[in-house]
């Protein structure tokens, strides 16, 4: 899941919990809102993370050269 769904859980979830006066017998609307932006907001700090992770800059190695292969 990428960041964009992400925020989106987070906006979905937010309109559930705050928005919503739905009743339903079984189900806990106020509750499933709360859950989604919990996961929302653990999906976005695993995101940035891994793209912490992937964009480490690793500097170039350089070549050596001695000087018995200037001389070729």
């Amino acid at each position: 899941m990428g960041l964009g769904g992400c925020i989106i859980l987070i906006g979905a979830g937010a309109i559930l919990a705050f928005a919503t006066d739905w009743e339903l017998d079984s189900v806990n609307v106020d509750m499933v809102g709360w859950i989604m932006m919990i996961v929302g907001i653990i999906g976005v700090f695993v995101y940035a993370s891994v793209m912490r992770r992937r964009r480490m800059v690793v500097p170039p190695t350089t070549t050596v050269v001695s000087e018995d292969e200037r001389r070729l």
